[in-house]
């Protein structure tokens, strides 16, 4: 496995982030606990998760499930660097109540506790932001994390799903504070959506944040799609994202062009899918969500694979970026 520092900080973390979001709806607690075992005997040292998964009534499952799992000791939370997440309701199912949600200061102490104690354990490696609060001002939500790092309860700070202008910001807030801002930025970034490389990637990348792109196969459409509806099997190939992507029949041209050039190459979709995402500036891993061992194994083999330039070109005509800012809109 492979390590890179995260963002403009010291800190390593592997290239290949574990997501955890399955951990409860899809995957039982024992095979999550396998999961997470085989990741970290592989290298993966950066997991991934929020406060809101399990989902519903049982939001805050995944990260019970991961608490339970650094309770069997043996270092696993030693050798793990743990990001979770701030900012959807945590509140009752169907029974809303104020301050239950989003970046007030108020939220933020509450859910850090909260967090803290279904992970049993007493710090946070990196608090990230789920979305952008448009109704708290930045010098409030950085006065809060102040107090946390004085606590010791968290050690770095993150975005996720934020535009290039709420990084720059946020972390001008920071900088007039004194306080570190944000290091990271989980953004929705793969081969077939690459508007992030318009605004939030050259954003992060000027202001030191270490990339995460979340969905890196896209729901399952870059994860051999047309292949697994030809053989009938793959949920995620007939239903949600990759369907309603799959109705469009420039799509399906497009994906199909994508998997006959990889079948040539004697390569799988998926795999070739996360070593793209290895190949762009600013990237430090993509989250695999891993709701099996195999296809945790997969995601293992793809921090392995290397791709020519010939390959990276032939990509690059089927899944076209979208140009740089503001030149792809402008002169």
């Amino acid at each position: 496995m492979e390590y890179t520092q995260l963002g403009r900080t010291g800190l390593k973390v592997s290239r290949v982030v574990l997501g955890t979001m399955n951990f409860g709806p899809q995957t039982d607690e024992a095979d999550s606990h396998a999961i997470m075992d085989a990741a970290l005997d592989a290298g993966v040292n950066f997991f991934d998760t929020a406060n809101v998964y399990g989902w519903g009534e049982n939001k805050g499952r995944t990260e019970e499930i991961i608490g339970s799992w650094f309770a069997q000791g043996g270092g696993r939370r030693e050798k793990t660097v743990l990001a979770t997440k701030v900012y959807g309701n945590m509140g009752a199912e169907g029974q809303p109540w104020p301050n239950e949600d989003k970046l007030s200061a108020l939220n933020i102490r509450r859910a850090v506790d909260a967090s803290l104690k279904r992970l049993r354990t007493d710090h946070i490696d990196l608090y990230q932001f789920h979305h952008i609060d448009r109704s708290t001002p930045w010098d409030e939500i950085w006065q809060a994390i102040d107090v946390l790092v004085q606590q010791g309860k968290i050690l770095y700070v993150g975005s996720s799903n934020h535009a290039g202008w709420h990084i720059a910001q946020a972390n001008e807030a920071a900088r007039r504070r004194g306080s570190l801002g944000l290091v990271s930025e989980q953004c929705l970034y793969n081969l077939f959506e690459r508007r992030a490389e318009m605004e939030v990637i050259p954003a992060a990348q000027e202001y030191g944040l270490g990339v995460i792109p979340w969905s890196p196969l896209h729901g399952g459409l870059l994860g051999g799609a047309l292949r697994k509806e030809r053989e009938g099997g793959g949920a995620r190939s007939t239903s949600g994202r990759t369907a309603d992507a799959l109705k469009d029949s420039a799509v399906r041209a497009q994906v199909q062009r994508y998997e006959d050039l990889l079948d040539q190459h004697g390569l799988e979709p998926g795999e070739v899918a996360l070593a793209w995402l290895l190949t762009r500036p600013g990237v430090t891993g993509p989250i695999v969500g891993p709701r099996t061992a195999e296809q945790l194994s997969s995601a293992l083999r793809a921090a392995e694979l290397t791709l020519g330039e010939e390959l990276l070109t032939a990509l690059e005509e089927i899944f076209p970026g979208t140009g740089p800012s503001p030149e792809a809109f402008a002169w």
